[in-house]
This record gives structure tokens, sequence and C-alpha cells, in this order.
């Protein structure tokens, strides 16, 4: 769905002025808004609360009023008691022993995702486009919303099948291989070689990096990141580990014109670096979490 709606606003962008977009952008926010009216609040909150009535009306709204629940609500309260008899834990329990390599995994998949430079290509690809030679930054955003919906798509269908560690090895290599391509060919437009064929090249290195990021970084590390944190820990994990994705994000964004302005090329192979050492990261630590329960795979990663 943010494929759909960031492809959407490529195409959009294209033929509307910016001020135009941003108020296009307003409405699902308006729609967003008025909907949380109608989103009952979580059923396992309120089982944790106590608040057992409000438990069971939300429970029946969200299955219909003619589901039998019995199952799914004892199931509930079941998690609920286990996890009040887990130790509690916050914010610095974290860092204990047990925790810190669950934490690296999921931290580092987040740096990884946003220091390979995803926001800034995406944010100013009408511009890069330009400044490699097409004749307008349109035909490039175009194309990559046409590519990043059936992309994604793909990844969303196959992740169950072909696991997480794959989908991940795939993604980081062509993520590295669509980045390396486009720093040369802005290497070779400052020596004045092959002009010509700098527009289309720089088009298909963004295109490559744009659909290796799509199958597979783009979504494995938020699926990651709720299988491998134990349940005692997994809010304040979680929450963690969405900041410094977010911290990376506009840390990206903002030095991206910076960067560009320092050395197209030099930018281009700082993010292959990273995307480079992103290989090394999954190869090294991250484990196959498909099919596998919980105990499972904390017991891989705190033997590895």
């Amino acid at each position: 769905m943010i494929s759909c709606g960031a492809s959407l606003s490529f195409v959009i962008g294209t033929i509307v002025t910016w001020r135009t977009l941003a108020l296009i952008g307003l409405i699902p926010c308006l729609v967003s808004l008025l909907g949380l009216f109608f989103v009952p609040e979580s059923p396992r909150w309120l089982a944790k609360m106590g608040k057992h009535k409000e438990f069971d009306v939300a429970l029946r709204s969200l299955r219909g009023k003619g589901a039998d629940i019995s199952e799914e609500a004892e199931e509930i309260q079941e998690y609920i008691e286990t996890l009040n008899q887990l130790p509690k834990a916050g914010l610095q329990d974290l860092f204990q022993r047990r925790y810190i390599r669950s934490l690296i995994i999921g931290v580092g998949l987040m740096v990884f995702q946003q220091f390979g430079g995803i926001n800034g290509v995406v944010f100013y690809a009408s511009e890069l486009f330009v400044s490699a030679g097409l004749s307008s930054g349109g035909i490039g955003t175009i194309a990559m919303a046409c590519l990043s919906l059936p992309i994604t798509a793909l990844s969303a269908i196959i992740i169950d099948r072909c696991g997480r560690r794959p989908l991940l090895m795939v993604s980081t290599m062509g993520t590295f291989i669509g980045l390396f391509l486009t720093g040369i060919c802005f290497y070779m437009k400052g020596l004045g070689l092959l002009t010509k064929w700098i527009p289309v090249l720089v088009l298909i290195g963004i295109l490559v990096y744009d659909s290796s990021f799509s199958v597979g970084m783009g979504a494995v590390p938020w699926v990651i990141m709720s299988e491998i944190f134990p349940i005692n820990i997994k809010g304040s994990a979680g929450s963690l580990v969405t900041l410094m994705n977010w911290l990376g994000s506009w840390v990206v964004s903002y030095s991206f014109n910076f960067l560009m302005s320092w050395s197209s090329s030099g930018t281009f192979f700082l993010y292959s670096t990273v995307c480079a050492a992103s290989v090394v990261f999954v190869v090294m630590m991250v484990p196959e979490t498909k099919g596998r329960t919980l105990e499972e795979i904390q017991a891989s990663i705190n033997a590895s």
C-alpha cells in the first residue's frame, strides 16, 4: 500500500505543481483521521488492561457479529497471562546480553535500509534524472513508479516461500550494483565520456536500485523486526528500531543535496559502500525466521 501511494504520487507529480501535489496529499490524511473514529481499540490491549467487557466488544466488532470468538478470546487471555509472568522490560533492559543480538539485528537492518540512500534517491529522483541529462525528470519517475509496484507485489507473494534471508541477499546485492553503476555514470559524465549513454545508464542504475530495494530491503526488515524480539520487550524494542529508521530517513533526506553538491559520483559510491556492507551484515548476523517459532529464532540468535 505504501508503494501504491508513492507510485501514485510520482505519476500525479509529473502533471501538477508541488503545491497542488501537497494539497492532494491532504486527502488521504483526512480520510485516515475520519477513519480513526471507526477503528476499535486493540483487543489485546483491552485484555491487558483488564477491561473484559470492552475486550469482548472490540474483538466481536473486528470479527463480525455472527463469528465465534471464544477460541480466539481464550488464546488472547492465555497470551496476556504468559506476558504478565515474564519480567517487565524497559528501554535500558534492551541492552542486556540475552537481548543485545536481537537489538543489533533490528537496528542494523534499519540503519542499512536508510543509509543506503533510498529516501534521498526517491525524494529527489526528478532532479537526479535531469542532472544526469534526461530531458525530463518525469520520464524516470514514472518508470520508477511503474516498476516499483509489481516488484513490491512480487515480494509480498514470495516472502513466505523464499524466506527472509534470500530476499535480503538479492536485495542488498542489487542495490549495491544499481548504485555503483550510477556512481560510475556520474563519474564518466564529469570526464565527458559516453555522454550520449549516461542518461540511459543512470536510469537503468536507479531502476535496478529501486527494484532491488522494493524486493527485500523495503519490507523485510519490518517483518524480521516483528519476529525476533521476545514478547516482553517487543514494544520498547520496536519503538527504538522505528526511531532509528526515521532518524536515518531524516539524515539521508537532509544531507542528499549537500552530498550531490559535493560530488555526484561520490554520493552514489558512498551509498553503494553502505549497501555492500549490508550484504556482509545479512550474511553474518541475520537469521532465517520463516516458519520458525519465537523460541527457535531466539535459540538460533543466541547460539550464533
